[in-house]
């Protein structure tokens, strides 16, 4: 069969100890995201600069992780195409891998935060030529009941969402389906009362986030002494979830001024529980994750992503 696109130049100014490395780019066919012809064009370049190359679609749910925990697994670099909750899988897979690769991220899912905090490049070449030069910044993560999130977990009103949301809405409208759908629960939803403990410190809210890093949903800055290649995570507190505290809270956080706002509370934190009267619905990642009461902590460990 004839490739959809081949190379016409080199990458320049490679690092000397690009060629023979080895890759395996993993990818979800079946993600809203999913282009084959980007792929195509990386795995072009990185071959044609002489490094050893897999493109491989998973088949199954879990494959990524299953795939990230293979001790087997002799690579140099493992390269996710796909979302947060794509890097989440391999993350969780290298917990139990005594010889995990460094880790790439070629950004194409719904949501795509760990690119805007580590400022990630969405073209093939560039993405590429970092993949090649093989720079790399240590990745911290957090922990929610012993499962590793690189971003947030939430519990309350944004989690609802995610539970909420149906895959075949995601497919057909990506971030517009989580308009919707907030929409929707949004006219008939019942709040609860969150409470948090915090290394000893007690608060409560209507939705509690614990970040790892700088943003929240995208491109909107929540903690701006947060980030993920630092030890260490925060707790933001929403106080109140009412249509004041609510229109407060979202231009606050177009404005990037989220930790300043009026009712919303900042703390960094070792440990934190949250836990409702009812149960309240998780999410980690972008992913639903069950419902309080979770435990939350910094992990001790750290992995290597690679950076431009």
């Amino acid at each position: 069969m004839r490739p959809l696109w081949s190379p016409s130049h080199a990458l320049p100014d490679l690092a000397p100890e690009a060629k023979g490395k080895t890759v395996l780019i993993l990818a979800n066919p079946t993600s809203g995201g999913y282009n084959p012809r980007k792929l195509e064009k990386i795995q072009s370049y990185l071959t044609e600069a002489g490094c050893r190359v897999t493109l491989r679609l998973t088949t199954h749910a879990g494959e990524i992780g299953e795939v990230a925990a293979d001790p087997r697994l002799a690579v140099n670099v493992l390269a996710i195409a796909g979302g947060d909750g794509s890097v989440n899988d391999a993350i969780a897979g290298f917990q139990t891998n005594p010889a995990a690769p460094d880790l790439a991220v070629i950004p194409c899912g719904t949501a795509n935060v760990l690119a805007h905090e580590l400022g990630l490049p969405s073209r093939p070449a560039a993405i590429a030529r970092a993949i090649l030069n093989h720079r790399t910044q240590p990745l911290h993560f957090g922990l929610a009941n012993g499962h590793p999130f690189i971003l947030m977990a939430s519990a309350g009103f944004d989690a609802e969402v995610v539970h909420g949301i149906s895959l075949a809405l995601k497919r057909k409208f990506g971030k517009l389906a989580y308009v919707f759908t907030a929409l929707k629960i949004g006219m008939s939803r019942e709040s609860s009362d969150i409470n948090v403990d915090v290394d000893g410190q007690k608060f409560t809210g209507k939705l509690v986030v614990a970040t790892n890093g700088r943003f929240y949903g995208g491109p909107f800055v929540v903690c701006p002494d947060a980030s993920v290649t630092t030890h260490g995570l925060h707790v933001l507190v929403l106080r109140k979830d009412d249509p004041v505290s609510a229109v407060r809270f979202g231009l606050a956080l177009l404005m990037g001024r989220v930790h300043k706002a009026k009712g919303v509370t900042v703390t960094a934190f070792e440990k934190a529980r949250f836990f409702a009267k009812r149960p309240v619905a998780v999410q980690i990642d972008g992913d639903a994750f069950g419902t309080t009461p979770v435990m939350i902590e910094a992990a001790k460990d750290e992995l290597a992503i690679v950076v431009p």
